[in-house]
């Protein structure tokens, strides 16, 4: 009798390097939450300069977590034109805005807030939308295969 095989694919270091970028993002986006809140606030004159309508930084939440998903997007690779997959990167994103949060209630000037994870969750989402429309999928695919 002759044994059927599973002719699964061999766990890869490659696939996981992939994922190096997201990583390092994460470690950026930790590296900003840990600033205090006075420290945060030297940097929004510098900003306000280019950007005069600039009240405050919630726009770096739309900003961070769309670059947070195109990241995780790039590590799965031509999976994440799944649309369950598209999910999974907006959620990932989420659950890692909400550990963001929880990190800054332990920063002094600094708390948690809801609408910021909200602001995490629309940027990761933007970028599962951007990254679908076919012109623009067509591309990224050429460079996250």
């Amino acid at each position: 009798m002759k044994q059927t095989e599973s002719y699964s694919k061999p766990f890869s270091y490659v696939r996981l390097l992939r994922f190096l970028p997201a990583i390092a993002w994460m470690a950026v986006i930790f590296a900003l939450s840990s600033r205090t809140g006075d420290e945060i606030n030297t940097f929004l004159p510098f900003f306000q300069k280019f950007f005069p309508f600039m009240e405050g930084f919630n726009w770096g939440h739309f900003v961070s977590y769309f670059i947070l998903a195109l990241t995780i997007d790039y590590g799965i690779g031509k999976r994440g034109d799944r649309f369950w997959m598209k999910v999974v990167i907006v959620l990932i994103c989420g659950l890692y805005g909400i550990t963001d949060e929880y990190h800054q209630s332990f920063v002094g000037g600094r708390m948690p807030d809801v609408m910021d994870v909200r602001n995490d969750l629309i940027g990761a989402a933007i970028w599962t939308i951007v990254a679908a429309v076919p012109p623009v999928s067509k591309m990224w695919r050429k460079v996250a295969p």
